[in-house]
């Protein structure tokens, strides 16, 4: 089952590749220009998730998806790495896989000369890391 961080992940990786997650039942569409900030994920990003998950804003769903984000949330799905380009995807727990990973109309992509989308990052945490990496290769 796909929690509901797990899904507010799928879509601040698929934002930040310029995907529009569509509301509305297709009369709108959501995009954030800024999805992250420093060690959390921005306001406006914060903003987009609160009205895709707002029953207000009716089916809401990733463009070039089929599956709304309310069927996501539900136990019959689950978040996996693309086999194309390693990117979260949602796939049926049980019975067959959606169809298309949302990479499938992007040009250009996947392209491992630009830096991937990511999580908010906390640096004091990531420096740590880096600094018992190098202070064991010392040792």
């Amino acid at each position: 089952m796909a929690t509901k961080q797990e899904v507010r992940r799928y879509l601040a990786y698929w934002f930040q590749l310029g995907k529009k997650v569509i509301t509305g039942n297709g009369k709108a569409s959501l995009l954030p220009q800024s999805v992250l900030n420093g060690d959390r994920y921005s306001a406006e990003f914060e903003e987009c998730w609160q009205k895709i998950i707002s029953p207000e804003s009716g089916d809401c769903y990733l463009e070039g998806t089929h599956e709304t984000i309310a069927e996501l949330l539900t136990p019959a799905w689950d978040m996996l790495a693309c086999g194309r380009c390693n990117m979260p995807v949602a796939a049926r727990n049980v019975g067959m896989p959606a169809l298309l990973c949302p990479c499938n109309d992007l040009p250009n992509w996947p392209n491992t000369e630009l830096p991937a989308p990511r999580e908010p990052i906390k640096t004091q945490d990531q420096l740590k890391t880096i600094r018992d990496r190098l202070v064991d290769n010392i040792a």
